[in-house]
C-alpha cells in the first residue's frame, strides 16, 4: 500500500463515512463494503479516510489489515479512530491504544472529552485527570511516529457550560503534539453564527490548528462546517451523502463543492470534482440506499427545471437559473414536462431526448396542449420520459406507432379454503397480423398480468422489457373510490442513467 497526495497539507478534507457514517440507522457495512467505499473515496481524492475503531470489533480490525494489503491509496491516508487512555492507566500499557498502533495506520484520531459534565459523569474522573489522559495518549502516539488528530467531543456544548475548561482540553492536545484539534458539535444543536464565533475565539485564545465536525440535527451541518472555515478552521470532517447517526453528518459533497467552487480553495485533485455525482451514487449503491434525488449538486433533481418561465430563460442562458454548470460536478441539466411547461420546456426536453422540434412552432404548440390535456385527465410526464417521448414522436410523425393492440384482458383473484389466494390473468391481443391468447399465474393480479402479457408478446417479440420498478397511484386528486389508477413502471436500458426511463399511463 502507498499513501500519497498531490495536494499540500494546508487544508484537510477528512472523511468519516466508514465510522461515523456507518452509525446511520439502516446502514450495515461488511468489510467488503468498507473496502469498496474506501476505494471510491480515494478515487474522489479526499485527504483522509477514517476506517473505524480497530480493536473495538473484529470487523474494523479486519478492515485495517485488508485495506493496507488490498488498496493502493493514491490520494488518501488511512486513519484509525480510538479514545484516550483509561483514567489512572498509562497510554503505553492501554490495550486499546496498543490496538491503534497495531492497526498500522500512520494517522490516528483520538476522541477526548471536552465537556466537564461528561468527564465527571461518563468517564467518572476528575477534570485534571482528563487533561492528563489527553496529554499522555497524544504524546505517546506521537513518540511512536504517528500523526495525531484529536476530536473534542461535545466541544460546543462544553464551551457553553465551561469555556475555560473546553479550551484547556484544546491546549492540552495541541501542546502534547496533536496536529489538529477538531471541535465537535456532537449533539448537532449549533447554528452557523454560533459556530463561527466560538471557532474564532478558540483559535485566537489557543493558537491550535482547528478542525470542525458537525452533526445535522438542526439541518445546519454543512453551513456550520463552512462557518468554521470562515472563522479559520483548516480541517473539515464529513461523510458521503451526509450519512451518520440520528439525522446525519456534514455532507462531504456540498462541502467540497462549496470549497472548490465558491471559496476557490483547491481541496481535491485536478478533475476530481467532475466525478462527484458518480462517486455519490456509487457509495449509495454500496450502502444499499437510494440516492437522494434532491441532494445539492449530485441529486438527479439538483438541476431539474419544471416551470415554463425558467425554461424560457435557460434556453437563452442556462446561468440565469443555475448557480453552476452541472457538468462541473458530473451532473446534468434536466427539463421536466408537466402542465406547467411552456414552449421552451417542450423544445429543450425534445432536444434532450433526441427529437428536435424547435423549428416547428405549430408542432411545439400542439405538444404543449396535448401535455396539458393529458395531465388534466390524470397522466403525469414529470418522471416519465419514455411516455413523453412516445407522445412527442406520435405528434411529430402524425400517428402513434402501434406494436400490438390489446383486444381484452382479465385478472382473477380466487380465495382458497386455506386462506391463500390464486391469481390468474388472461390477455388477448393482436400483433403482426396474429391473434394471440396467453394465460399466466402470478404473485398478485398485477404480476399475473405482467407474466401473461410477456407470454403473449414473446411469441412475436423475443426480447421483452424487464421492469426494475413499478407502482400505482390515483390518477385524480378528487376523493372517490371510482378514481382510475395511474400505473408507472421503469425499464432501464443496458446503459441507463441513474434515474432510468419511466413509462406512465393513466389506465390499467
Amino acid at each position: 500500500m502507498t499513501e500519497t497526495s498531490e495536494l499540500d497539507d494546508s487544508f484537510h478534507v477528512f472523511d468519516t463515512t466508514l465510522r461515523d457514517g456507518a452509525q446511520r440507522e439502516g446502514i450495515n457495512l461488511t468489510v467488503a463494503d468498507k473496502l469498496a467505499i474506501a476505494r471510491h473515496l480515494d478515487d474522489f481524492g479526499v485527504g483522509f479516510i477514517e476506517g473505524g475503531w480497530p480493536g473495538a470489533n473484529p470487523r474494523d480490525t479486519e478492515f485495517f489489515a485488508r485495506a493496507q494489503q488490498e488498496i493502493d491509496f493514491k490520494h488518501a491516508q488511512l486513519v484509525a479512530f480510538g479514545a484516550t487512555r483509561r483514567a489512572g492507566a498509562k497510554a503505553s500499557e492501554d490495550p486499546q491504544v496498543k490496538a491503534l498502533l497495531e492497526a498500522g495506520a500512520q494517522v490516528i484520531t483520538l476522541v477526548a472529552k471536552s465537556h466537564d459534565r461528561h468527564v465527571e459523569l461518563a468517564l467518572r474522573t476528575t477534570l485534571d485527570e482528563n487533561l492528563e489522559m489527553v496529554r499522555d495518549t497524544v504524546s505517546y502516539l506521537c513518540s511512536q511516529g504517528r500523526r495525531v488528530f484529536v476530536d473534542c467531543e461535545h466541544f460546543f456544548d462544553g464551551y457553553r457550560a465551561n469555556p475555560e475548561y473546553a479550551k484547556a482540553v484544546v491546549r492540552a492536545a495541541a501542546e502534547a503534539g496533536a496536529d489538529v484539534v477538531v471541535l465537535c458539535d456532537t449533539n448537532g444543536g449549533m447554528l452557523p453564527a454560533q459556530v463561527q464565533a466560538v471557532v474564532a475565539t478558540v483559535l485566537a485564545d489557543t493558537g491550535a490548528r482547528l478542525g470542525i465536525h458537525a452533526q445535522d440535527d438542526t439541518g445546519c451541518a454543512v453551513a456550520n462546517t463552512l462557518a468554521a472555515v470562515d472563522a479559520g478552521a483548516t480541517h473539515v470532517q464529513c461523510t458521503a451523502n451526509g450519512y451518520g447517526e440520528r439525522v446525519g453528518n456534514s455532507n462531504l459533497f456540498p462541502v467540497v463543492a462549496a470549497l472548490e467552487l465558491k471559496y476557490g480553495k483547491k481541496v481535491l485533485p485536478e478533475g476530481a470534482l467532475r466525478e462527484m455525482t458518480r462517486i455519490s451514487h456509487a457509495i449509495a449503491e454500496v450502502v444499499n440506499l437510494t440516492p437522494s434525488t434532491h441532494q445539492p449538486y449530485v441529486g438527479v433533481s439538483a438541476f431539474a427545471h419544471k416551470a415554463g418561465l425558467h425554461a424560457s430563460a435557460i434556453k437563452v442562458d442556462p446561468d440565469l437559473y443555475q448557480h453552476i454548470d452541472p457538468e462541473r460536478v458530473g451532473n446534468t441539466m434536466r427539463m421536466l414536462v408537466s402542465d406547467m411547461a411552456g414552449r421552451a420546456s417542450i423544445e429543450l426536453k425534445g432536444k434532450e431526448l433526441g427529437v428536435d422540434i424547435s423549428g416547428d412552432r405549430e408542432l411545439v404548440g400542439r405538444v404543449v396542449e396535448r401535455v396539458k390535456e393529458r395531465e388534466l385527465k390524470g397522466y403525469t410526464y414529470e418522471a416519465a420520459d419514455a411516455s413523453f417521448e412516445l407522445l412527442l414522436r406520435a405528434e411529430a410523425e402524425g400517428k402513434a406507432r402501434t406494436y400490438f393492440e390489446v383486444e381484452s384482458w382479465r385478472a382473477i383473484v380466487e380465495d382458497r379454503p386455506d386462506g391463500t389466494h390464486a391469481n390468474e390473468a388472461t390477455v388477448k391481443l393482436f400483433a403482426k397480423g396474429e391473434r394471440i391468447v396467453a394465460t399466466a399465474e402470478g404473485n398478485g393480479p398485477v404480476n399475473a398480468l405482467d407474466r401473461a402479457l410477456r407470454v403473449a408478446l414473446e411469441m412475436i417479440y423475443p426480447s421483452s422489457p424487464s421492469w426494475s420498478w413499478w407502482t400505482t397511484r390515483s390518477a385524480s386528486w378528487r376523493a372517490s373510490t371510482a378514481r382510475p389508477p395511474r400505473p408507472a413502471c421503469s425499464s432501464p436500458p443496458p446503459t441507463a442513467p441513474v434515474n432510468g426511463r419511466r413509462s406512465v399511463s393513466r389506465r390499467t
